[in-house]
């Protein structure tokens, strides 16, 4: 072996050695997704610690769950179960953030999750005002039913943005319209709420006009897709509750959108018969 070969290798040996000195693991049961992690329920003031503008940010996060907790007790989890996933998830992901001293990227994600709890709250007053969302019977087909309702609900809230001064579909939402009612068909039982969103740029009346002609496009395609119109439910909430607050080309673009919520309804045919309708055939507009 000549010498530069064993120069070689012993600098092999050392930054090998290094790496593996470097690794860090987390304490035991906290690895893996941040989104999956759900043994946060830390203080908002730790004992003996010197206050500062984390804690501001822990005491804002005991509110957003607060908030969570209060909507599921109400019955959030059945009438928009996929919406409850994804705001527990966005709230177990916070906690990592806050764990890891990510205070930035923390902030951001509670001014996140303040709008779309302040949106599910509207939603869910509006479905509770003309119906009571049940709780279905556990098991696999209930499994099943929950692993389609946020698959639709991902598919169907991502690339939904749209042009200044437009109601028209972007291409790739069309797709992800397209999958969605394809995978609907199988399941008659779930049913879609979709609301349009504009940006601050218009009056109120217009916002809330071209917002409700967004709403009512997604509708449409969906139809052309294959689904019942009495399937989809539209809404219109205009300019409020902005996902972003700002007035740059990119948070704008954000907040000119279509939100999906997806409703599983829980009553089987025979029960519906006997007592009229499920929940979500009652709030049907």
């Amino acid at each position: 072996m000549d010498v530069n070969t064993g120069i070689k290798r012993a600098l092999t040996c050392i930054l090998a050695s290094l790496l593996v000195a470097c690794t860090s693991y987390p304490d035991n049961g906290t690895g893996g997704i941040a989104e999956q992690y759900v043994g946060s329920d830390f203080s908002p003031v730790m004992p003996e610690e010197p206050l500062g503008p984390e804690h501001g940010l822990r005491f804002d996060w005991k509110l957003t769950k607060l908030h969570l907790d209060s909507l599921i007790q109400e019955g959030a989890q059945w009438c928009f179960p996929a919406a409850v996933l994804q705001a527990q998830e966005k709230q177990n992901r916070i906690a990592r953030e806050l764990e890891g001293g990510l205070w930035i990227d923390a902030a951001n994600d509670i001014v996140i999750q303040r709008k779309k709890l302040n949106d599910l709250e509207l939603r869910l007053d509006y479905v509770l005002s003309q119906a009571t969302c049940a709780p279905p019977a556990k098991g696999a087909a209930f499994d099943d039913q929950m692993s389609v309702v946020k698959r639709i609900y991902n598919l169907l809230n991502v690339d939904n943005q749209f042009a200044y001064d437009s109601i028209e579909v972007n291409p790739k939402y069309m797709g992800h319209l397209a999958e969605a009612a394809n995978i609907l068909k199988q399941y008659p039982n779930i049913r879609l709420s979709v609301t349009g969103h504009a940006d601050a740029t218009g009056t109120k009346e217009y916002n809330e006009r071209i917002a409700k002609g967004r709403a009512q496009q997604v509708k449409r395609y969906l139809t052309i897709f294959g689904l019942a119109p009495n399937r989809i439910d539209t809404h219109s909430l205009g300019e409020e509750l902005p996902l972003y607050e700002g007035n740059t080309p990119g948070v704008m673009l954000t907040n000119r959108r279509v939100s999906v919520d997806v409703i599983a309804d829980n009553y089987s045919a025979t029960e519906s018969s006997h007592t009229g309708h499920g929940a979500a055939d009652k709030g049907a507009q």
